[in-house]
């Protein structure tokens, strides 16, 4: 018996953690990200699960030090930007800090068949999934293609900067790639839109809910 099409689609859940949510009162809170949205992500990805999907999740995970943090800096304030070796970096309040509460994943852990951390390098942020700042792998490829999987549902937060970043990088991996819109909340309307305008170009397929990908 051949592999599947199931077999061979995975899905990622990306950063569906407490500090990105109003529900808990995050320090980076996305907008609509209320106990609704929290339970409808929730619920369907038992209901992917359920059919047989492998389900993936990427977590934010930074040490207390982390450059991303304006804290890290002196005299600078959220949201201010600064250039570090040729990168541009946005510098965030401090969220899903290692140990705190609002680090943990909101979908139950059972449904995972991998969390794959990022930006636990101090010097480096990571929006990607897949890479860091600094280009360092974080082995979700090799996860993947250890369970041979060459498409990839993706939803989670935030639509414009981990969300995007996770599926621009999969693509390039050669990843076929289906984005679940509603599914996502960005961060602004305008960086939002764009980054799915971004999206499209490379060939991900976006499409309204769950029900039209399967």
């Amino acid at each position: 018996m051949g592999i599947s099409i199931i077999d061979q689609t995975g899905v990622i859940v990306v950063d569906m953690q407490g500090d990105f949510t109003l529900l808990k009162k995050g320090s980076l809170a996305v907008q609509d990200t209320d106990q609704s949205y929290v339970d409808k992500v929730h619920t369907v990805t038992k209901q992917l699960k359920s059919k047989g999907y492998k389900i993936f999740a990427t977590q934010d995970f930074h040490p207390q030090n982390h450059i991303s943090f304006y804290t890290s800096h002196n005299d600078k304030a959220p949201y201010d930007t600064i250039e570090i070796e040729d990168r541009v970096q946005i510098l965030w309040p401090p969220h899903c800090v290692q140990g705190s509460d609002n680090a943990d994943i909101l979908i139950d852990s059972n449904l995972f068949s991998g969390i794959v951390q990022k930006g636990m390098d101090p010097k480096y942020d990571s929006y990607s999934g897949f890479f860091d700042d600094g280009g360092i792998n974080t082995g979700l490829e090799e996860l993947l293609k250890s369970f041979q999987i060459n498409t990839l549902i993706i939803f989670g937060l935030a639509t414009d900067y981990c969300v995007k970043a996770t599926a621009m990088d999969a693509v390039q991996l050669g990843f076929n790639v289906i984005l679940i819109e509603s599914l996502c909340k960005g961060v602004a309307e305008d960086t939002t839109l764009s980054a799915l305008k971004e999206m499209k170009s490379v060939g991900i397929k976006i499409i309204p809910s769950i029900s039209d990908a399967l």
